[in-house]
């Protein structure tokens, strides 16, 4: 799990195929696992967005989740935005995929995983120049972790994913459901077995609907059940309830 270079920790690019799919939650259980195995986690967050100055954001809410690693936001903007359009609106400066590189090389300097969380999805614009999360992983050369939905819907935007990460030649080390639901629907029974297939990347695992909101110690705890063994957990994706 993660890109090595000597002398350095490794680096997990964590996306998603949209906005609102568990992000964040998933950044939190593999770095508790990480944690688990006595790793020096850190978590980056390149742009915030949606927040104003001062109040807990992604990161943080991780590493509450996790428990203690090092947390890093490059860049916040209030308005709940791309990126790129967030800073244009306030007036700041924007983070670049040189700057989101350079943070993890210096975190992965100090640390056994550096975990990038990005905003939205692969391809939204960090700043006006086009470059995205998928432009900081190239330069990084990092293998990139995506967070699926579980539901109808999933399937068209998790393939178009994978073939964006193919098309720059960077590695999908898989998929994990931001948001599996307590009485799986027909649709997302049929998706255990069929995200695998369209994304060409194993299934490394399903976090519950809720999950966020258990204490954090119960957090820690359980999300060893919830994570794949590539992932520092003991979850067998097929033992999820698949279709009839």
């Amino acid at each position: 799990m993660g890109g090595e270079r000597p002398g350095r920790g490794r680096v997990l690019v964590i996306t998603g195929t949209g906005t609102e799919v568990g992000k964040t939650v998933v950044t939190a259980a593999v770095a508790a696992r990480a944690l688990a195995d006595a790793q020096r986690v850190a978590v980056l967050k390149p742009a915030q967005t949606g927040l104003p100055a001062g109040a807990p954001g992604d990161a943080a809410e991780a590493a509450r989740l996790a428990g203690r690693l090092t947390i890093s936001e490059l860049a916040r903007y209030p308005d709940p935005l791309a990126p790129a359009t967030a800073a244009a609106r306030a007036g700041l400066p924007p983070v670049t995929p040189a700057e989101v590189a350079k943070a993890a090389e210096e975190l992965a300097d100090q640390h056994d995983l550096v975990l990038i969380e990005g905003a939205g999805g692969l391809l939204v614009r960090f700043d006006a120049l086009g470059g995205t999360l998928a432009d900081a992983a190239v330069l990084l050369a990092a293998p990139v972790l995506v967070v699926v939905e579980a539901g109808l819907g999933t399937l068209n935007l998790t393939a178009l994913t994978a073939e964006a990460l193919r098309a720059r030649a960077l590695p999908l080390a898989g998929l994990v459901i931001g948001r599996w639901p307590a009485t799986p629907d027909l649709a997302a029974r049929c998706n255990l077995a069929d995200l695998p297939n369209v994304a060409d990347a194993p299934l490394l695992g399903a976090i519950p609907e809720g999950a966020g909101a258990l204490p954090p110690e119960t957090f820690r705890t359980a999300s060893v059940h919830w994570l794949a063994p590539a992932l520092g957990g003991r979850l067998d994706p097929t033992t999820l309830t698949g279709t009839p």
